[in-house]
């Protein structure tokens, strides 16, 4: 369906669902099954690139693999690098929505800083836009930071206006193993606020092991890795420069994924005690060592998060990918400040006054 038939099945639906390449589906809470499954199948048209202002119009069933070779044809991309499912199956809409991200977020942010204009489906059956063509531009409410992450809760996106970066000319990665996850807490930190420019910058353990890694890019990316490197090597781990290091990066997305998955919000300090927390549970961690923000893979256990947000308390520990059974034993988004919680409940009874979203 095109976007005005989208919007009509919307404002016809008594519940609805909105969909995108469905790889996310089972995110959030569970809802009761709806009465219609709205798809963005059709929206699938990479509208206008525009190469010299760095930005692009997609509507949002673009699988985002798709648009992205689309970019580096002319040597650019949208940096957002979010793991993208069974077949690369993720659709720009649905990043969108979800809020998803990738180690690129280290340096370009996500999905809220990048998008400049959208255009969306309300349940009343209008088609809004906000936002425009430029990155610099103050036209309207910002729907885009508001649909940016709401799970389809609020109406349909279909479609998005992005800026768009240039890819870099070349990688390089300064890993940094270690046994001692203190040593490995120490370089992460370090690294945060050392003045070197990296691309991305994360934290992996699993096993009794981890790992930082430091990316640099540009024309000349060694002499930034070697720099990290040696603030590695000062903090007493052993690293090593990798050139061909796209599989690396690969397993830090891929490992964001699993069967039971904890997104957990928190702050550079904490990295400590979320590593010494997936020791003792069996669980893996992957995460943006300057932001806070991690992925702790765990055994398919209700208990195992429940002792997750007890030990991180007050940081948000929301539950992403899940069996059903702990799904069902547990509130996927985990204690909220009730301020917070009212303030939502008004943003949805303004958007979708009728309830028909879940």
């Amino acid at each position: 369906m095109d976007r005005r038939e989208l919007a009509e099945a919307l404002s016809g639906a008594r519940s609805a669902r909105i969909e995108g390449g469905g790889t996310k589906l089972a995110w959030g809470a569970s809802v009761p099954e709806a009465e219609v499954r709205i798809s963005t199948a059709g929206l699938s048209e990479l509208r206008e690139h525009n190469a010299g202002d760095l930005t692009a119009v997609i509507e949002a069933g673009v699988p985002l693999a798709a648009a992205q070779a689309r970019f580096a044809q002319a040597g650019q991309m949208l940096a957002l690098d979010p793991p993208l499912g069974a077949g690369d199956a993720a659709t720009v809409g649905g990043v969108v929505a979800t809020g998803d991200s990738g180690p690129l977020r280290h340096r370009h942010g996500t999905a809220r800083d990048l998008v400049v204009g959208i255009t969306v489906a309300l349940t009343d059956g209008t088609l809004a836009r906000a936002g425009g063509r430029v990155i610099k531009n103050v036209a309207g409410y910002d729907l885009a930071k508001l649909f940016a992450g709401s799970f389809g809760t609020l109406g349909a996106i279909v479609e998005v206006c992005v800026r768009l970066h240039p890819l870099p000319g070349a990688t390089v990665t300064a890993r940094g193993a270690g046994t001692d996850p203190g040593r490995v807490v120490a370089a992460a930190r370090a690294l945060a606020h050392e003045q070197v420019e990296l691309q991305c910058l994360d934290v992996r353990w699993a096993d009794g092991e981890g790992a930082v890694l430091a990316r640099a890019a540009g024309a000349a990316p060694r002499s930034a890795a070697e720099r990290a490197a040696g603030v590695m090597r000062d903090a007493g781990l052993d690293p090593e420069l990798v050139e061909e290091d796209a599989a690396l990066w690969t397993a830090q997305r891929e490992a964001q994924r699993g069967e039971l998955v904890v997104r957990v919000s928190g702050v550079q300090s904490q990295l400590g005690e979320l590593l010494a927390v997936a020791e003792a549970l069996g669980g893996e961690v992957v995460g943006r060592a300057a932001l806070g923000l991690s992925w702790l893979r765990l055994p398919a256990e209700a208990a195992a998060v429940e002792e997750v947000r007890r030990r991180l308390a007050p940081s948000p520990c929301v539950v992403l990918d899940a069996p059903d059974a702990v799904r069902e034993a547990l509130d996927p988004w985990g204690p909220m400040d009730g301020a917070l919680v009212g303030l939502m409940g008004r943003v949805k009874e303004r958007f979708d006054p009728a309830g028909s979203l879940p």
